[in-house]
Formats: structure tokens, sequence, C-alpha cells
């Protein structure tokens, strides 16, 4: 896997809204994963493009996403209704920033508008192809059994798999980063929730589920 730098990194918030909220499995922890990285964006200065899918009919971006602390990091959000998030705004910002090289892409849902996003950046005419990073704890679907095979589907067309917290890593590249105390602290805030969003996306377990082992072990 390609190392990903903060310096020539744009991430990509999919369609994260409210009424999506009672059908996507584990919907808050996606939200949880996505305010710790919107946090890894403002203490590293990554810009952020964020979608809603026809917001008319489904809504804003959930409330609960701080999108506002971003400040000028912050494009959009956009309105859409095609399911990639590769729409003539979004395609201008790619391209008036040649310097990057890393998209990371996490949001809903994760087997059709995170994919279709990734494929067309992946498939995007250019010099230099963009290394795209699919954040597994920070996208999911209605239907749980589609995201893990949503993530081998886009391993095997190039994109790189990772979670929010080996992504963050590779992002401060080191304990010598200026930002490093901040960052190192907005691990120790998140280790819970991020421990809950891998084992609810990914392992498939409920969260009382989490919380009965969790009182098992006291």
């Amino acid at each position: 896997m390609p190392t990903p730098k903060s310096e020539s990194t744009i991430f990509f918030l999919c369609d994260i809204q409210t009424k999506f909220r009672p059908t996507i499995h584990g919907f808050d922890q996606v939200i949880s994963t996505t305010n710790k990285l919107l946090k890894f964006a403002k203490v590293l200065g990554i810009e952020v493009v964020c979608t809603t899918q026809y917001a008319k009919a489904l809504g804003p971006t959930d409330p609960t996403i701080d999108l506002e602390a971003l400040g000028s990091l912050l494009h959009g959000p956009f309105d859409k209704k095609e399911f990639s998030m590769f729409i003539p705004e979004v395609h201008a910002i790619l391209e008036s920033r040649p310097s990057l090289k890393s998209v990371v892409i996490f949001g809903i849902e994760a087997h059709v508008c995170v994919t279709q996003t990734a494929l067309s950046i992946l498939t995007m005419p250019r010099q230099e192809p963009f290394n795209v990073y699919i954040v597994a704890d920070g996208v999911s679907s209605a239907n749980s059994f589609e995201v893990p095979i949503a993530l081998a589907h886009l391993r095997q067309e190039g994109a790189w798999v990772t979670t929010s917290e080996s992504l963050g890593f590779q992002l401060i590249g080191s304990a010598a980063h200026p930002q490093f105390k901040a960052f190192s602290q907005l691990i120790k805030d998140y280790k819970g929730a991020t421990t809950e969003a891998g084992e609810v996306i990914l392992q498939g377990k409920s969260v009382s589920t989490i919380g009965q082992l969790k009182n098992l072990k006291l």
C-alpha cells in the first residue's frame, strides 16, 4: 500500500444523511468514524468534499456530523442524483489540484455510492492515477453482508482498504510531526468508539451484544 501524505490527500464524505439512519447497518458508528476523520482533517489541514444524495427527498447531511468546524477545508455539501460523487463540481476540484495523489472515501452505501465513486476516480484519465483508500470502519450499507463484498470488489479494482486509525497514523507519519500531540489525543478520545465501529460494522455485532460482553468482563 502506498503511504498517503496529508499534503497530497483529500477526503470524500459520501451521502451521510439522517433519512438513512433507520435503514443503514451501524449508522451511528459510521457517523462516529466520520467525525473522527473530520477531526484528523482539521488537525492536518486536509480538504474534505461532501455530497448528499437527492437532498430534496432525503434531507441534508446528518447534523451530528460537524462540518462547520472544517471552515475553508470543506467543499460542499454538493447535492446529486447520480450515485457516484464524481459530479462536475467534484471533478473540477480534483482537476484544479494537480498535487493531489490520494482520495480517501467514507460514507454510505458501501456497495452503491461509495463503490461507484471509487471506480469513477480509479478510472479518471490522469497522468498519475489517484490512489483510492476506502475506510472500512467508515462505510456501511442497509444490508451488512454487502460491506465485505463491496470491500473485496474494490480491492480487486485497485483501491486500498484501510481503517480510520491506520490511515490516521499513515497521514501523521511520525511522532515528530508538530500536530502529533493533538492527533494522539484524538486517538485516545475515540478509543472506545473505534473499537465499537469495528465490531459493529466489520464483525457484525450489535451494540447490545457488545454491551453484554463488556459487562461479562467486569
